[in-house]
């Protein structure tokens, strides 16, 4: 046994302790574990880990190896659970969220419920497809801006929106409802509907029990009927009495017996009292601008916005108006600062945190805003047609075109809308887009407030007074005194260095019209037109000579104004073309310094570095700034946009010393000049050459005179022939300028936009245009005068017509009948020229009005005018006496019988006879006779005017009248009955055969009143009269129900082939939807749509309608284009060349050398145009087919292919004539229209047709057409 060996340890380490330590993360700490072992950590060991390369995995799993991949395995494949098939499930659809609900009304003591009530539900379930509240909840994100076509617009303010509430308040006239005449029959989009017509019970069978019979002796409807009958029996309590007459009005709801018998006997106690009459309405206020504001800065310690200028009295004035958030409407002189009220507006929403958009009626002049206004107030956003900046913006400015397609659409940007600013209001004269700023007034909710912003017009109060009506707000009208420049207008006679100096003054800084410098003008034209007024006469054309004539005119005039520092000057052309030569011209003018030419070069550079190589190198480009470089500038719509924008830019920094202009200038934004010219004062206005009128030669001329630079402006009238007439260049300078007139007409697109929404009607939009204004803003007289007829007439007491007094109203309405009759056909005779003939002098006439009563008179003399013509007469009347001091009888009896209708009763004086020389209308000739007597009117004439004065007042008078007065006065004792008179179609040869039918109606008339019995009894004098008073006054009250009706619209004439519907009222089981829908459809445009199949009989616009909706213009021909597949079969670039013609504005036809597939779809387009203008024609519009085909041109068709296709468009100019500036136009417009297509193919499901106008509007958007506005930059 071996010995064991002990063995030596060593002392235990620590790490042969039975304890571990562990680092935890990064942050320093340990703990230790009761487990032996290293020191770790709570981090991983070695490098961190990586994500694995997915593309590598992916193709290592599925493209490398795909075996793996259980193509054929069934276990995980899609699983199917067969079901029982149940079409009827998809019929079932979610109800109708309920508006209204119905609140128990308890006693407030015993809790007994009194009754029910319907009470409206606030907010159940609205949205923008359903509602026009502004309670709805917002559209989706990407529609907050433009809104969408199928959503409903916000509520027109001004508008009375039904509620429940109102409806409540009626139940009166609720119960005034007949149940069994007034009932609706046949429900919208049914052909039949329920028959409300009591029906006979058949007969049970023997042993049967009939449960309607058991059931009618509870039917307590009748049984008013059966105690009335009871009452009136006469073996009744009360069988003496009279049966009670039938009571006119149903009896009123009430709560308790009680209530019911006190109504009644108030009511029969207490008269009824007269309405009150209305408080004068008073909608536009003028404020008094010559005060001043003393305590503007008390009022507003801190404004929302402040210049470095004080402002004027009537900038305050607006400023304080706008912080009361009050309506305005400015109408200042040109340059007075009307931009300063706009300004402050902006800063008062940013301060509001609310938003303002700014109108503009050209989508130039929003640029220029939009450069203006951001540089002030940063948060600007533009929104035109082919540009969108910053639309989230709290000012946004935009042209009123899109503004109205907002309000339609429904855009959630009106919830958030404090003001617009309706810039250059008065251009609602334009007769194509005028009609764009009432609909914008319409529709604008109540919560906006409006700003208007005008120039002078003398019919700004009728306007504000319209506004405010339409809005039911006070507008406030805020107009200045006189322009803070005073001009000067001169004639300029020179054509010549050495005539440079003819200058006249005309028209001073006061106003006073200076008729020496006219005649100055005058002889100064004479001296150097001498010989040619004796070779070819005194007058001389207007303009003579050609372009050497202008230029030495502007040579002479521009060194003029060079030498006396009258630069720069705007020239105002009437022609493009002019414009170019006469700019042109002036090769050998330079009129800017080397520095300047540094500038404008410098300038020029920077601004078209953002063209394409050869766009820089266009001929206008080039001419552009060769013209530029010697300070002279060009601007017309011919001109590229971009060129425009160089020449304002370069003008507004005082670098163009001469610009040739027209028309359209004075339209954009206050750039003034120090004079303005004119180079003639004649313009060709689309029709015929015409003078300026007031209104446009202030437009333009109001560009004189730089505010804070000249004392004065000058304006300058080129005298190049003759020197105008003086009463020609007083109306144009001193006239009153245009009034705001109404340029309202219905399109198909308001009626569509107004058709998709049950609660808006296009007879309200009617009611509230401008155009109707003055008959609807007496609609509250004529509503209290309606009402004060109503009380008269119940007090009335009804006329006996029994037994022999039965053909009483027959009578009357013969009477009434026979006289309209007589009436209309004397008209037609003084209209005929027969009948003109036979009125001469001598003839006498028969002569009845409120002063003469069938009295005869000779005609003395006859007036040449034919619009409002005038004959003289010599008249048969009494003498006049100090106790009747009227020589003429009533003009009526006051009870006519027989002797007085039928013939004509000749008046006869009862004393001495005398005469009077009277003025007649025609519809004071009751007749013409066959006498003719021979008189000298002058000399009779003579006489009685030489007897009105008071030196000859007893003088006798001459024996020429006295056998005048006799002979009449013969005449009439000879024919009591009336004489002799002219037959109009045997005599005067009058074969109308609204003549003819009058004459035998009228001869039928007479027989019936010779056959009245009612004239022979006693009564009939007290009857006739109570019956003619009550005519009257049904007379007068149909009148006014037909001013306050939708019939009385001036629009509706104009379509004058209507939707026929059931107007009256009653008739049971008769067409009860025609009844209810009838004040939903305009006429015409309505069958125009019916027929085309844009909304269906019941007025519901179907889905070709909301496609049209969808379109910014040519609606009708667009939206047949896409229903026909006439777009689909075509390219991109060929279907924009087709819609060219629905933009283009050039003159001139297609080219000849054009694809056959182009050729072809014009021929398809105006084919389809040819159908919608036969269809317009055949229900009654007055555009012919002609007209409405016309409208196309296809003169740039080869252009926009050719362009689309990928063209330079340096190249494009050889392909037509047309000024580039119109060429860019018409594809910009041809761009928006291939974007509403785009959105109306999405619409309707095409996605083909979409993508290919989406492809069309890229082709269109590049290079110098689409360039950036420089305004934006």
């Amino acid at each position: 046994m071996m010995e064991t060996e002990r063995l030596v340890l060593p002392p235990p380490g620590p790490l042969d302790l039975p304890l571990r330590a562990v680092e935890l993360g990064c942050t320093g700490r340990w703990e230790l574990l009761n487990v032996p072992g290293a020191p770790e950590s709570t981090l991983p060991h070695g490098l961190p880990p990586c994500a694995p390369d997915l593309q590598q995995e992916a193709e290592q799993l599925f493209l490398s190896s795909p075996a793996w991949l259980p193509l054929h395995g069934v276990e995980h494949s899609a699983r199917k659970w067969q079901r029982k098939t149940d079409p009827w499930s998809l019929l079932n659809a979610p109800g109708a969220p309920v508006p209204s609900d119905l609140q128990a009304q308890r006693h407030p003591t015993t809790g007994q419920i009194l009754g029910y009530k319907e009470v409206l539900l606030e907010n159940t379930n609205l949205s923008a497809m359903t509602s026009l509240s502004l309670h709805r909840p917002p559209g989706p994100l990407s529609q907050a801006l433009w809104g969408n076509p199928t959503q409903y617009p916000f509520w027109p303010g001004g508008m009375d929106e039904p509620t429940m509430t109102d409806l409540s308040t009626r139940e009166e006239a609720e119960e005034e409802i007949d149940f069994e005449k007034d009932l609706l029959t046949v429900p919208p989009g049914f052909k039949k509907g329920v028959d409300f017509a009591p029906k006979s019970h058949p007969t049970p069978a023997p042993g049967l029990l009939s449960l309607s019979r058991l059931l009618e002796p509870l039917d307590l409807g009748g049984g008013d009927e059966d105690e009335s009958e009871v009452v009136g029996q006469p073996g009744g309590p009360r069988g003496d009495t009279a049966p009670a007459p039938p009571c006119s009005a149903p009896l009123a709801r009430a709560s308790s017996l009680e209530d019911l018998v006190l109504k009644e006997a108030s009511v029969a106690e207490s008269p009824p009292e007269p309405p009150k009459p209305l408080p004068q309405e008073q909608w536009a206020i003028p404020v008094d601008v010559t005060s001043p504001v003393g305590d503007f800065y008390r009022l507003i310690p801190q404004p929302a916005f402040q210049w470095a200028f004080e402002p004027d009295v009537f900038q305050k004035q607006a400023i304080l108006h706008l912080e009361r958030h009050d309506s305005v409407f400015v109408a200042a002189h040109t340059s007075a600062g009307k931009t300063v009220v706009a300004e402050y507006a902006i800063a008062l929403a940013q301060k509001h945190m609310t938003r303002t958009i700014y109108t503009s009626p050209i989508k130039a002049l929003s640029n220029q805003k939009f450069r203006d206004f951001r540089n002030t107030f940063g948060d600007v956003g533009l929104l035109t047609g082919d540009v969108q900046l910053h639309p989230e913006a709290s000012c946004l400015i935009m042209t009123t075109e899109i503004l109205r397609s907002m309000l339609y659409s429904g855009s959630d940007v009106i919830r958030d809308l404090e003001w617009v600013i309706f810039d250059e209001v008065h251009y609602i004269n334009d007769a194509e887009r005028g009609v764009v700023w009432e609909e914008v007034l319409i529709m604008l909710p109540d919560h906006v407030s409006i700003i208007l912003l005008s120039a002078t017009v003398p019919n700004a109060l009728e306007f504000a007074d319209w506004i405010g009506r339409l809005k039911r707000r006070q507008l406030y009208v805020i107009s200045t005194v006189a322009r803070p420049v005073p001009l000067e207008h001169y004639l300029f006679t020179g054509n010549s260095p050495k005539t440079q100096g003819e200058l006249f003054l005309l028209l001073d800084s006061r106003g006073a019209f200076h008729t020496k410098g006219y005649y100055a003008a005058v002889e100064a034209k004479k001296e150097r037109t001498s010989k040619h007024a004796q070779t070819f006469g005194a007058k001389q054309p207007t303009h003579q000579g050609g372009p050497a004539q202008d230029r030495g005119v502007y040579l002479a005039l521009l060194a003029s104004l060079r030498a006396r520092a009258q630069l720069p000057v705007v020239v105002f052309t009437f022609s493009r073309g002019r414009c170019d030569e006469q700019a042109s011209g002036l090769t050998s003018l330079d009129l800017t310094t080397s520095s300047e030419k540094s500038e404008i070069h410098l300038f020029l550079q920077r601004c078209l570095a953002r063209l394409r190589g050869s766009d820089r190198q266009l001929p206008q480009v080039l001419h552009m700034a060769e013209l530029l470089r010697r300070g002279l500038g060009v601007h017309h719509s011919g001109i590229l946009p971009i060129l425009k924008e160089i020449v304002e830019m370069l003008f507004s920094r005082g670098l163009v010393k001469a610009l040739f202009a027209t028309e359209t200038f004075a339209m954009g934004v206050n750039m003034p000049a120090r004079t303005v010219v004119f180079d003639s004062m004649r313009k060709h206005d689309g029709s015929a050459f015409r003078d300026l009128l007031p209104g446009e030669y202030v437009q333009m001329a109001g560009r004189a005179g730089r505010r804070g630079l000249d004392a004065t402006g000058t304006v300058i009238l080129l005298c190049k022939g003759r020197v105008p007439e003086m009463a020609d260049l007083h109306r144009m300078m001193m006239g009153k300028p245009s009034q705001l007139q109404s340029q309202f007409r219905l399109t198909y697109t308001m009626i569509l936009n107004l058709l998709r929404v049950d609660a808006l009607r296009v007879e309200d939009m009617m009611k509230r245009s401008f155009s109707e204004f003055p008959s609807r803003k007496d609609s509250k007289a004529h509503e209290q005068a309606l009402a004060e007829l109503t009380r008269r007439l119940g007090a009335l007491e009804e006329p006996d017509v029994t037994g022999q007094l039965a053909d009483l109203p027959e009578y009357y309405s013969w009477a009434e009948e026979l006289a309209e009759t007589r009436a209309q056909i004397q008209r037609r005779i003084v209209e005929s020229v027969n009948g003109l003939k036979s009125l001469s002098t001598g003839r006498v006439v028969v002569v009845k009005n409120q002063e003469h009563r069938n009295a005869l008179g000779v005609i003395l003399q006859v007036s040449s005018n034919s619009t409002s013509r005038v004959f003289t007469a010599l008249v048969l009347c009494d003498k006049a006496t100090s106790m009747d001091p009227q020589p003429g009888g009533p003009a009526t009896p006051d009870v006519p019988y027989p002797d007085d209708l039928v013939g004509f009763k000749l008046f006869l004086p009862e004393g001495p006879c005398d005469h009077v020389v009277a003025k007649l209308p025609p519809g004071d000739v009751a007749a013409i006779t066959t006498k003719v007597l021979r008189i000298s009117g002058e000399r009779i004439l003579e006489d009685v005017s030489r007897r009105q004065q008071p030196k000859f007042k007893k003088d006798p008078p001459l024996p020429a009248v006295t056998a005048a007065v006799q002979e009449l006065l013969r005449l009439a004792q000879a024919h009591p009955a009336g004489p002799p008179t002219l037959d109009p179609v045997n005599d005067l040869q009058l074969k109308d055969v609204s003549v003819v039918e009058g004459g035998l109606r009228a001869r039928k008339l007479e027989e019936l009143i010779w056959g009245a019995q009612c004239v022979h009894s006693p009564r009939f004098p007290a009857q006739y009269l109570k019956l003619r008073e009550r005519a009257q006054i049904q007379k007068e009250m149909e009148r006014l129900r037909f001013l306050l009706s939708d019939q009385s619209l001036l629009l509706l004439p104009e379509y004058h082939q209507r939707v026929e519907v059931g107007r009256a009222r009653g008739g049971a089981g008769g067409p009860g939807w025609e009844r209810a829908a009838a004040p939903r459809h305009p006429p015409a445009s309505f069958q125009v749509l019916r027929t085309l199949g844009y909304v269906d009989q019941a007025g519901t616009v179907k889905l070709a309608g909301r496609v049209a909706c969808a379109m910014s213009s040519h609606e009708l021909l667009l939206t047949e284009l896409m229903f026909d597949n006439a777009l689909s079969a075509l390219r991109p670039e060929e279907i924009a060349a087709l819609l060219s013609g629905l933009v283009c504005q050039s003159p001139g036809g297609p080219a000849d050398q054009l694809p056959s597939t182009l050729k072809q779809g014009m021929e398809r387009v105006q084919a389809v145009a040819k159908r919608i203008g036969e269809v317009q024609v055949a229900c009654g519009l007055n555009q012919t087919v002609e007209e409405f085909v016309g409208e196309l041109n296809f003169g740039l068709v080869e252009v926009v292919y050719e362009w689309a296709r990928g063209m330079p468009f340096s190249e494009l100019a050889g392909l037509s004539g047309t000024p580039e500036g119109l060429v860019v136009r018409c594809i910009q417009r041809l761009a928006e229209m291939c974007r509403s297509l785009r959105g109306a193919a999405r619409l309707v499901g095409e996605p083909v047709l979409g993508a290919k106008m989406e492809t069309a509007a890229t082709l269109l958007r590049r290079d110098i057409v689409f360039a950036a506005s420089l305004y934006t930059q």
